[in-house]
C-alpha cells in the first residue's frame, strides 16, 4: 500500500512535468506569431483527434485524481518493474525538453507545416525524424508501469500505432512538399523513431 502511494506520486510528477514542458514550448511557439488552427486539417481529422485524445488522457486523469476509478484494469507487476517505470519516466523529462528546445517554434499541433517552417536536423533530430513521438510513447508506457495498468499500456500502444500509421505519413508528405529533395535526403540518413544502430562501419 505504501509503495502504491509512492508510485502514484511519481506518476503525478512525471505527468505534470510532461504537460508543463509541452505547454511551455507550445505557448512560446504560438506567441511567435504563426499558429496553424486545428480546423485547417478538416472536421473529420479534428473530431478523430478529440475522440482519441479523450480516450488516451481520461484514464490518466482518472488515475491521477482517484486510482480506485482505474482499479478494474490493474495488473500485478513486480515492484522492480514499477521502479523501472519511474526511472524511465523521469529520464524522459530532460529528453522531452531537449526535443522541444531543438524543434523550437516549428512545433505544430497539426500535421501541416508552417509558412516559416524550418527543417530541423540538429539535436535529437540529427538521427531521428520524430523523436517527440518516441519520447511521448515511452513516457506513456512508463506511466502505465507506475500505475500497473494494462489499459493504459494498451492505449499507449494504440497511440503509437495510430501515429505511425496515420499521422506521420501525412506529416512527412507535407514536409516533402515543403522542403523537397532536402527532406528526402534527410529521410535517407535517419530513422523514424530510434537511432539506427551502426554495428559495422
Amino acid at each position: 500500500m505504501a509503495n502504491d502511494q509512492l508510485f502514484r506520486w511519481f506518476f503525478i510528477g512525471i505527468f505534470i512535468g510532461t504537460l508543463s514542458i509541452s505547454g511551455y514550448f507550445r505557448r512560446r511557439a504560438r506567441r511567435s506569431g504563426e499558429a496553424i488552427p486545428r480546423a485547417r486539417e478538416g472536421k473529420p481529422v479534428l473530431l478523430s483527434r478529440l475522440l482519441f485524445a479523450a480516450a488516451l488522457y481520461l484514464p490518466l486523469l482518472a488515475y491521477l485524481l482517484n486510482p480506485a476509478w482505474m482499479a478494474w484494469s490493474v495488473i500485478s507487476l513486480p515492484t522492480w518493474l514499477r521502479w523501472l517505470g519511474a526511472a524511465v519516466g523521469l529520464a524522459m523529462l530532460p529528453v522531452l525538453y531537449w526535443v522541444f528546445q531543438s524543434i523550437a517554434n516549428n512545433i505544430s499541433e497539426t500535421f501541416l507545416t508552417k509558412e516559416k517552417h524550418v527543417l530541423v536536423t540538429h539535436g535529437p533530430y540529427r538521427r531521428v525524424r520524430h523523436p517527440l513521438y518516441s519520447v511521448v510513447t515511452i513516457s506513456l508506457v512508463s506511466l502505465s508501469m507506475l500505475a500497473a495498468n494494462w489499459f493504459m499500456f494498451a492505449l499507449a500502444c494504440a497511440a503509437f500505432l495510430g501515429i505511425a500509421g496515420l499521422v506521420i505519413p501525412r506529416e512527412e508528405s507535407e514536409l516533402i512538399e515543403k522542403f523537397g529533395d532536402a527532406y528526402q535526403a534527410y529521410m535517407e540518413r535517419t530513422s523514424r523513431f530510434v537511432p539506427r544502430l551502426r554495428l559495422f562501419r
